[in-house]
């Protein structure tokens, strides 16, 4: 058992590593190939270090370069993530920025348009599929990202409004160094990848689900041993076609379950009226599964 345990293990951490890997190349395309020639800037720790390449080349005796500015930058949150998070959290996390930084590095900036719409369109979509990934299988890429945990695990709350400010300095700093066009090329980059996130990473979406069943206990089962999520049990309905006696069940689940709610309802009542909708806030406990 204990070797299954650590062949599982080792696989995971493989896995992890490997995802890495690729959110470090899809970075540094859109930064090489799309951001570079466009002067587009990015989101969070990547667009500050994009800004203070641009600035320590004009205002400085030497150049802080993109990519280890990047490293540099998230150098203290590695340090707040060891502390606040996991281990293994902060090892991932370490691996993927050091990949991101040395692609970046390695691969040289190719030229294929200087268009800076097509630049910020194809460099949202590249690096949020990346990061998209990595969120996913439970990487972090560094930056925000971290200090959206901690505050998270602390208050309760998350850091929309600092993630915000924070971008809405990348883009004014974007129309200061190249011109105010570039500032809003730099926006809708922003807007894609954040969207293109949302579509590769699942797991913060909410739904609630409302089930109608004549089948309430296999359901319950069916559903529970499936996922970690608890049903609000409403007895008492009736159908108003053949006024036969039904039971309502509520519960919350992420659009990353989906799958495995939908087996579960296939095994236990394929008949079952189920309804499925987008949640906008909840307010109480709702389980999350634990960093590392």
């Amino acid at each position: 058992m204990d070797d299954v345990r650590l062949l599982f293990e080792r696989h995971q951490y493989l896995a992890k590593a490997s995802m890495a890997f690729v959110y470090a190349i899809t970075v540094s395309v859109a930064m090489n190939f799309f951001w570079t020639p466009g002067h587009i800037y990015s989101s969070g720790y990547t667009g500050l270090s994009q800004l203070i390449d641009t600035l320590s080349s004009r205002y400085l005796p030497f150049t802080i370069p993109t990519a280890i500015g990047l490293f540099l930058l998230n150098i203290p949150t590695f340090v707040l993530a060891w502390k606040q998070i996991g281990h293994q959290f902060t090892i991932f996390t370490v691996i993927a920025v050091f990949l991101a930084s040395f692609m970046i590095k390695t691969l040289h900036p190719v030229y294929l348009t200087n268009d800076p719409i097509i630049c910020a369109i194809f460099g949202g979509i590249v690096n949020g599929f990346g990061t998209g990934l990595s969120l996913k299988n439970g990487i972090s890429t560094g930056g925000l990202d971290i200090l959206g945990i901690v505050i998270r695990r602390k208050t309760g709350r998350t850091i929309g409004n600092v993630n915000i400010t924070f971008n809405v300095f990348i883009v004014v700093a974007a129309g200061l160094v190249y011109g105010w066009p570039y500032a809003f090329y730099s926006a809708i980059g922003l807007v894609i990848n954040a969207k293109v996130i949302d579509l590769t990473y699942t797991r913060q979406q909410l739904l609630q689900v409302m089930i109608v069943t004549e089948r309430p206990k296999s359901v319950t089962d069916s559903v529970q041993n499936h996922l970690r999520r608890g049903i609000t049990i409403v007895h008492g309905a009736e159908g108003a076609y053949n006024h036969d006696q039904k039971t309502v069940l509520f519960t919350v689940i992420s659009r990353y379950e989906m799958g495995e709610f939908e087996e579960a309802m296939d095994e236990s009542d394929d008949n079952a009226f189920t309804t499925i909708s987008p949640i906008v806030k909840i307010i109480g406990h709702f389980w999350e599964p634990k960093v590392k």
